[in-house]
């Protein structure tokens, strides 16, 4: 059942109020960064606006936020995901869970799994993007621009991630690692 266009102005005022406070800011002061006049604002705020796209993209671009988020059905404050709950890849042997529900904008945070003897090509991001792999259990050799790291549980490497790269398990047990891709913006 979708949501009614009052359910959908009520939701984006909803967000809009939020995302305002939690920076400490007036509706004043955000209408001006956004570069919409107050009155616009108030209106948007108040549910009782019907937006054009072009006013959405500035207060999505005030916030850095995307307009997904910003006419997204509120959420309460705090949300369990049990295990299994998120979206997992398979790409070959290797399992990539995404450690997070919610897109952060401009970037990726990945969970793998490499069983042992397991390697796995990375794909290569838009130019700029750096990545970090953090290994929390077993040995994952990375090779990224043209240098191989042996990496053990603890260690991290920050890369080129706009560079061919692939992660391999050369030990006896499941490795386990962490990818933080910050994309170029």
């Amino acid at each position: 059942m979708g949501m009614s266009e009052g359910d959908r102005a009520h939701a984006l005022g909803e967000n809009v109020k939020k995302l305002r406070e939690t920076r400490g800011l007036t509706q004043r002061q955000m209408a001006a960064i956004a570069g919409l006049p107050r009155a616009t604002w108030s209106h948007l705020e108040s549910g009782s606006a019907n937006p054009t796209l072009s006013v959405l993209d500035r207060v999505a671009t005030a916030f850095q936020v995307t307009l997904e988020e910003l006419v997204a059905t509120p959420r309460g404050d705090a949300r369990r995901y049990p295990k299994g709950s998120l979206p997992v890849k398979l790409r070959g042997a290797a399992m990539i869970h995404k450690l997070l529900p919610d897109p952060i904008p401009g970037m990726d945070i990945d969970r793998f799994e490499l069983p042992p003897a397991v390697r796995m090509a990375g794909v290569p991001h838009t130019p700029g993007t750096r990545e970090y792999l953090a290994v929390e259990q077993g040995t994952i050799v990375l090779v990224a621009s043209g240098e191989r790291f042996e990496l053990s549980a603890g260690d991290v490497v920050a890369f080129r991630g706009d560079q061919r790269h692939s992660y391999g398990n050369p030990g006896k047990v499941k490795a386990i690692a962490y990818s933080v891709v910050i994309l170029a913006r």
